[in-house]
């Protein structure tokens, strides 16, 4: 059940706030149908079950991801808090989390699509209100708006990840130098 989700930024709570793709241009809704936020719950490890969802999760959920991305954007510029993201994430925050439980088979945690979504809101409080803010940048391909967590060296990683944007820009730049050299050589 690859649905093309990928988890590059460094925390859940980020991967879920990039789900709105290309945000400047395209704007590519990951979470398009119930399934889709179910495999995405899934697919990142906030739980290992979860009963199926329906539109009106896929609705809260898209609100609580907006609220994620403009109070992580804030907290990156050192901008004020919106009130009304912080309603929202709160809210969300405040409902019963997903929870772990210890099978014979090892840790378990099975939940209701709202238990999910508390989970991914209490993340994103717990990010927020964390050690790791100082790291949070901004994919450094235009058209991603990924905010990602820079534990590299120095602090000088620029993309989000090398496989979704690095190599793109990357081959870009190579192509522009090639057909530069080009240019040059046949003036």
């Amino acid at each position: 059940m690859n649905l093309d989700h990928v988890f590059v930024c460094g925390n859940p709570a980020l991967d879920f706030a990039a789900t709105l793709r290309a945000r400047r241009s395209l704007r590519f809704e990951m979470f398009a149908s119930p399934d889709r936020l179910d495999a995405w719950y899934l697919e990142s490890g906030v739980v290992d079950s979860v009963s199926a969802s329906q539109d009106s999760d896929v609705v809260r959920a898209t609100a609580v991801r907006e609220a994620v991305y403009a109070l992580v954007t804030a907290r990156r510029l050192g901008d004020a808090y919106d009130d009304e993201a912080l309603a929202v994430l709160n809210a969300a925050a405040r409902n019963a989390a997903a929870t772990p439980q210890l099978t014979p088979a090892g840790r378990w945690t099975a939940a209701t699509p709202e238990e999910a979504l508390s989970t991914v809101a209490r993340l994103a409080v717990e990010l927020l209100g964390g050690p790791d803010v100082p790291l949070l940048k901004e994919c450094g391909n235009p058209e991603c708006t990924r905010i990602y967590i820079d534990r590299s060296r120095g602090m000088r990683r620029q993309w989000c990840g090398m496989e979704s944007c690095g190599n793109r820009i990357k081959a870009a730049a190579y192509r522009a130098r090639k057909r530069e050299t080009r240019t040059v050589a046949t003036a």
